[in-house]
């Protein structure tokens, strides 16, 4: 936030004090749903749309993740430096405009425009709900309302690939983008309620360096994606990395130099918040691709149908928002060290259970459902915990900055996990092929357990 935001800004009324905690919640579990939400309509999308290959169609999912992952770090620094609440407001505004032209759109063209234009929306909605939340909040509570803003997008990650499964099957693709549009338009409703913020012309991020920024990180997020369709030794692929990896530091060498720079370099420097985008990229890696392949599986090998692999997938969900809010309430007397690594542990000893039990017939009750309820608890606390690192690291005046930078990481995390599901998982898989992914998802969160046992953050007093 900015001082000119911090002095002008006219205390809130309880009424919308109450309020911004849902607002922010919400605005959350909207973006983050929608990174996982679409994952199984692609079939749907291709009876709809029978002149476009599947590979193609691919790309509404791979376009909200390539720059979701690019915009979030630019606008956190924006939320920061030009306000949260304008940000937000538009954010949403755009993003549920987005979803009902998704849910509208007449060709694939259309849909995969509109999807874009929806994650680059939704990039602006995590850093600024969470400033948002995070401004008026005591230093005492901070780590609980965290937690809580956690706990939303913990849900709705563990929840998106059952709930898009049920409404597919049931209401067909477009249901998945009209949910959005009624719950966009309540917190929009809301955020006009929120008190306005001086404004700060003049004071926004080196422009140039921005663009340099989305610019590396989208190429470095869709060379990752595309890894799998295309083979990592494709010059394709390769051009991606390479240039995406330059653009990004040129885009650094910018910012150390810049008077307002589109990244604060300075917060990699602090121990804490380096090792808790090293966890959170650790843990989106192991994260999206556990989550796919649960419903993969059921419907591959326990050939279940798509709504009750989805119904299957839905009770991780609950442990992993209880295991948030516990968390988050928690970390603001014994420091975030115990929800990252203690976490991690439970993902990765789940990870482990599954190598060594998976059973190749449906076993619902004595498997399938405690060994979701368990790696869900898991999912929650690593969600508030490197959440929570990286913010109370950054301090007060980067909550957005330090936000926007660690969705970042867990993104880029999840894009290589996805990859490594397409190059581990072979089109007509066996049970040992899913049983490597799952090792790897294992490795990946033992990797999150050990730059978590270094995390020292505390929450700050001021």
């Amino acid at each position: 936030m900015t001082t000119a935001e911090t002095t002008a800004a006219p205390p809130a009324a309880a009424g919308t004090r109450r309020a911004v905690p849902w607002l922010a919640a919400g605005a959350t579990f909207l973006a983050m749903l929608d990174a996982t939400v679409a994952n199984l309509a692609v079939p749907d999308l291709h009876a709809d749309f029978p002149g476009t290959s599947l590979s193609g169609l691919t790309w509404v999912v791979t376009l909200y993740a390539v720059l979701f992952a690019a915009l979030l770090a630019p606008a956190g620094r924006l939320a920061d430096l030009a306000g949260r609440r304008s940000l937000y407001l538009w954010g949403t505004g755009l993003f549920t405009l987005a979803s009902l032209a998704c849910a509208a759109a007449p060709n694939v063209p259309v849909l995969l425009a509109t999807r874009g234009v929806q994650g680059a929306t939704a990039a602006a909605m995590i850093p600024a709900s969470l400033a948002l939340l995070l401004h008026d909040t005591p230093a005492t509570r901070r780590a609980g309302a965290i937690g809580l803003w956690s706990a939303a997008g913990a849900f709705a990650a563990a929840v998106g690939p059952g709930l898009g499964g049920v409404l597919v099957d049931q209401f067909g693709w477009r249901a998945l983008f009209v949910i959005n549009v009624p719950f966009g338009l309540a917190m929009l409703l809301g955020g006009l309620r929120l008190p306005r913020t001086a404004s700060t012309a003049g004071r926004l991020p080196d422009l140039a360096g921005t663009v340099l920024l989305g610019a590396g990180v989208g190429g470095i997020a869709l060379s990752v994606t595309q890894s799998g369709d295309w083979g990592w030794t494709d010059a394709r692929t390769l051009a991606l990395l390479l240039g995406g990896a330059a653009l990004t530091g040129l885009a650094l060498w910018r910012s150390a130099r810049h008077p307002v720079p589109a990244l604060e370099i300075r917060m990699w420097r602090e121990r804490g918040f380096a090792l808790a985008n090293t966890a959170s990229f650790l843990y989106g890696t192991a994260l999206y691709s556990w989550l796919l392949l649960g419903v993969l599986y059921l419907t591959g090998q326990w050939h279940y149908s798509i709504l009750k692999a989805g119904l299957a997938s839905t009770p991780g969900a609950f442990t992993a928002t209880a295991a948030a809010i516990t968390m988050g309430r928690l970390t603001a007397r014994i420091g975030v060290r115990p929800a990252v690594t203690g976490g991690a542990l439970i993902m990765a000893a789940t990870g482990v259970w599954a190598v060594a039990g998976l059973p190749p017939e449906p076993h619902f009750l004595t498997f399938w459902l405690p060994l979701g309820l368990v790696a869900g608890t898991g999912m929650g606390m690593l969600t508030t915990g490197t959440a929570s690192a990286a913010a109370l690291s950054a301090g007060p005046q980067r909550f957005a900055g330090a936000t926007g930078l660690n969705t970042t990481a867990r993104q880029l995390g999840g894009a290589l996990g996805i990859a490594a599901l397409a190059a581990l998982l072979p089109d007509r898989a066996v049970h040992d092929d899913y049983t490597d992914v799952y090792l790897f998802c294992t490795l990946a969160a033992a990797g999150a357990a050990l730059a978590g046992a270094f995390l020292t953050v505390r929450p700050t007093s001021s």
